[in-house]
């Protein structure tokens, strides 16, 4: 297989990594989208999911034909000791996710919030294209969101600026009190409410089905 290649000619795989599914796209240095596939995330399993990014990986490499470069957007944030924290995706937190990839790829890799490049993409070429700020949400597994504001993202002290399902529920009822346990250990998230399994969660009290 052929190295990765240089300037306008570099291959690149962008993985989202979720709660339910792991996709990932190669494109070639113009942008150009090269192939585009995805597989279920082994929730609750990590070593399983370093496994799925490899494997993924080296399945596009084999298509396109050269080693790439890679860029990840995970839920949660990288923290100071270069440890996962605040993911949904509860099985990364406390773990050095970044270091297991490039030590199972054999090269560095980027590494960033799912919510922030979802923003970030939506500033440069999206619905975001002519705005100074863009506030980008994030509704799925969990709850999140990015700011991008003249084109760069806002990251904040923690690596959280923006996200915003951890937030209390606005102006509960009082059947709303005090919530759904949330993973963080609290009550009443906004995220055990608006996010995949907090909707199918309310459905099941509320209905037989």
């Amino acid at each position: 297989m052929a190295q990765m290649k240089d300037g306008n000619e570099r291959m690149r795989i962008g993985i989202d990594l979720g709660g339910t599914k792991t996709e990932l796209i190669a494109l070639d240095g113009t942008g150009k989208k090269l192939l585009r596939f995805r597989r279920p995330t082994p929730a609750g399993d990590y070593n399983a999911s370093l496994e799925l990014i490899a494997g993924m990986v080296r399945e596009a490499e084999q298509v396109i034909g050269c080693t790439a470069t890679v860029g990840i957007g995970t839920p949660g944030a990288v923290s100071r000791s270069s440890m996962m924290k605040n993911c949904n995706s509860t099985w990364l937190n406390g773990r050095p996710f970044r270091q297991d990839v490039e030590t199972l790829l054999k090269r560095q890799i980027r590494i960033s919030n799912d919510a922030n490049c979802f923003a970030l993409s939506e500033a440069v070429d999206g619905a975001g294209a002519e705005a100074k700020t863009v506030f980008g949400a994030i509704i799925g597994t969990g709850t999140g969101a990015g700011i991008v504001i003249d084109g760069k993202v806002l990251e904040g002290a923690n690596g959280i600026a923006g996200e915003w399902g951890h937030n209390p529920l606005p102006w509960p009822t009082d059947d709303e009190r005090p919530g759904p346990t949330c993973y963080c250990g609290r009550n009443g998230c906004i995220e055990t409410w608006l996010s995949g399994p907090g909707m199918a969660a309310d459905l099941l009290r509320h209905t037989d089905h």
